[in-house]
């Protein structure tokens, strides 16, 4: 190419006057500044009907060095794939029977189409060691996906809970240059060895690598047996079976499941049947590797917990449930925890119980009011006053099978609201949990019609995060030690909703730049954050946002459509060297709260956007650093002094992450970054550089360093604001 003639740099070019470092003893050893603060810098609301008909971002990471010096990392969304789109010949959210075969949606006479969910939830994104490289040539990763279920059929009616659930199992190429994830392949997993899957919701990745996946919104066993008609138990393995003649069994489903993945990228699956059975939105492992917190979804629900006999094997192990006693009712409330255990047993002998062909009314005799020997109980997913005994011997099956009436009888509490996510602070021994709705059995009994009325608190149907202290040397309610050191002690709201006494112009009912509904939760370590996904009622759009839990900042880092939930969230720390977000989003424009006439603007374009509101998206926010990227982009001091034109960035990084198309040309080892209508070029190895077309001098030459390009930070920041 043909340069102009090279020049210092100076005012007339950009506008700035930049000082070159003064000259250093020979002798000064150069040493990185550290990373004194991390802070996520939040995006607006929606503005428009084409905003809210998207998933975007507008947000950035901003990190303050030990120097002061301050960089900021933008953040983009980037869709891996629609729950319709087909990867590697296989459509991503189809729905497949015992067979593998798609199961047909006949709802439209003469027009046969699969069955294809349009509501992705969990990811988990993994790495598994002696996995061949893609056919890319990027580091292979491994991304499991939950389908949790189908909005509607064909004809436009309710699909929810009829149709098999499924997952699938994603080979990714992770570019080693720039951390961007592409899907190669896809394969959906195999479930008929444990009878199909039952409405996936939420899942984790645990401490040893693998997927532990659920299964929400248990069939109430007592309604089955007196009119099977009354839950999707029958329409669910007439459809996963291909067989009109099946009839079903509850208690096959409700549990955690956990995907195992081996080198080949071979999915195998196992239900743990010792973790009890309840309305699973999540399992959660802690440090550990033994304890388990679980999110239990519905009205009148519990909290649970479970400690493995073995770390890193969840097949046998004690299953507990809390009570809680309260000492607050403000911002959510507050308690102190006691835990009553339900029982410890194997998965195969709680296998061996389902074998039988155990009924409701083996393990419980009833009353329909109240009568001597009967404890009166309120659960999910009754709601009902219900007056029950357990039979004699049935204690194993009644823990495991019916957990939460059991512990209910025993005085656990069961009137918690919409319980959501569960994640895990590891350094500072806290879990957090989401409840998306602090209302209905969590206020007050005014009307003294409840069996018990534990939890008292004030009403905030937008939601509250919680945050429980993990301790050791605990003891159950019978005095029995509890043999963990992560036991929930005390629960206290942390992230609390505001709700709103009139809806605003866009038909919000809960604050907009508050959590409204929290369900999907994740930590991160590194930044010091803990994620938090929507799935509101009552925002017009649902939200990711980021809460620095030392100073308490609440910042939006993604919206999605109106109508849909932001699900899949995980954060991954450092993989290979860069860090992401899962998120996905599903059903956009379901259940829409928008007032006319702007909700028909928004509808139509989230029908343009997302294949008439059939697709869901899996995705995830890329440019957060890893804590490669910040050490490598820290400040360099000379001599004890730090030198602001010394410190240089990862180019490809750093360029693409603001949204520059970055060009390799090889042979003579240029690069040319191209960002708007402004072009950066530059060679390895020299001390010199071009911005469009005008050349400058940089205060340290541009070089390889660990197979990537370093370049200037200085003036690199001084590009990005032409």
């Amino acid at each position: 190419m043909t340069r102009k003639r090279i020049k210092t740099w100076a005012a007339p070019v950009l506008g700035l006057a930049l000082a070159l470092p003064a000259a250093m003893p020979a002798q000064a050893a150069p040493a990185h500044a550290t990373v004194k603060s991390i802070e996520f810098v939040g995006m607006s609301a929606p503005v428009n009907a084409q905003q809210m008909a998207q998933v975007y971002t507008g947000a950035s990471v901003k990190v303050t060095y030990s120097d002061n010096t301050v960089k900021t990392f933008p953040l983009t969304y980037k869709q891996l794939f629609k729950s319709t789109d087909s990867v590697g010949g296989t459509i991503a959210g189809v729905s497949v029977d015992a067979k593998g075969n798609p199961i047909m949606d006949t709802s439209v006479p003469n027009s046969p189409v699969p069955f294809v969910s349009d509501s992705p939830d969990s990811n988990s994104l993994f790495q598994v060691p002696g996995m061949s490289p893609t056919s890319l040539g990027g580091n292979p990763l491994s991304l499991v996906t939950h389908y949790e279920y189908i909005t509607s059929n064909n004809a436009g009616k309710s699909a929810y809970g009829l149709v098999p659930a499924s997952m699938s199992l994603t080979k990714i190429d992770q570019n080693k240059t720039t951390g961007e994830l592409t899907p190669v392949e896809l394969q959906k997993i195999d479930f008929s060895g444990v009878d199909g899957l039952w409405i996936p919701c939420n899942g984790s990745l645990t401490p040893w690598n693998t997927h532990l996946g659920s299964e929400e919104y248990e069939a109430d066993a007592r309604a089955y047996e007196a009119d099977p008609t009354q839950t999707y138990v029958g329409p669910f393995v007439q459809s996963y079976y291909q067989d009109t003649t099946k009839k079903g069994n509850p208690y096959d489903y409700n549990y955690i499941v956990e995907v195992s993945v081996d080198k080949n990228n071979k999915a195998s699956v196992a239900k743990h049947y010792s973790l009890g059975r309840f309305s699973h939105e999540l399992a959660k492992v802690a440090p550990d590797a033994k304890t388990v917190y679980f999110g239990d979804d519905g009205g009148n629900t519990m909290l649970f917990m479970y400690v493995a006999d073995k770390a890193q094997d969840l097949s046998s192990g004690t299953l507990y449930a809390a009570k809680w006693i309260q000492t607050s009712a403000e911002n959510g409330g507050s308690a102190n925890l006691q835990w009553i255990k339900l029982g410890h047993a194997t998965d195969s002998e709680v296998r061996s119980e389902i074998d039988k062909g155990l009924k409701f009314s083996d393990i419980f005799e009833k009353s329909e009011k109240p009568a001597e020997g009967f404890t009166a109980i309120k659960t999910y997913p009754s709601g009902n006053v219900e007056y029950l005994k357990l039979k004699p011997g049935m204690e194993k099956a009644a823990a495991f099978l019916e957990s939460r009436r059991y512990a209910a009888m025993l005085g656990a509490t069961s009137e918690f609201n919409k319980m959501e996510g569960v994640t895990v602070n590891a350094k500072d021994k806290k879990a957090y949990i989401a409840m998306s709705y602090v209302e209905k059995a969590m206020l007050k009994d005014d009307k003294g019609t409840d069996p018990v009325d534990d939890i008292q608190v004030n009403k905030i149907s937008a939601g509250v995060t919680y945050e429980l202290a993990l301790v050791g040397g605990q003891k159950d309610k019978a005095g029995e030690a509890i043999a963990s050191d992560y036991v929930p002690q005390t629960m206290k709201g942390l992230v609390w909703g505001e709700d709103l006494s009139t809806p605003d112009a866009k038909g919000n009912k809960a604050a907009d730049d508050k959590v409204a509904n929290p369900d999907n939760l994740s930590y991160s370590e590194q930044l010091r954050t803990l994620f938090i996904g929507e799935d509101s009622g009552l925002h017009a759009n649902n939200y990711v946002w980021a809460y620095n839990i030392d100073t308490h900042k609440l910042s939006r880092i993604l919206s999605t459509p109106s109508g849909a939930e932001a699900t899949g969230l995980q954060v991954v720390d450092d993989l290979n060297g860069f860090s992401y977000v899962m998120s996905n989003l599903q059903h956009p424009g379901d259940e829409m709260i928008v007032p006319d006439p702007l909700k028909t603007e928004v509808l139509n374009n989230i029908n343009l956007n997302f294949n008439n509101r059939k697709s869901g998206v899996v995705g995830y926010i890329s440019g957060i650093p890893s804590q490669e990227q910040l050490a490598a982009d820290a400040p360099v001091t000379v001599g004890g002094q730090m030198s602001a034109d010394a410190s240089v960035i990862s180019l490809r990084t750093t360029a693409e992450a603001s949204g520059a198309k970055v060009d390799w040309h090889g042979k003579n080892k240029e690069v040319v970054v191209t960002r708007g209508s402004h072009t950066l070029t530059l060679r390895v190895g020299e001390q010199t550089a071009t911005i469009d077309g005008t050349g400058v001098s940089l205060p340290v030459a541009t070089r390889f360093e660990k197979g990537k390009v370093m370049f200037s930070a200085s003036v690199w920041n001084q590009f990005v604001q032409l």
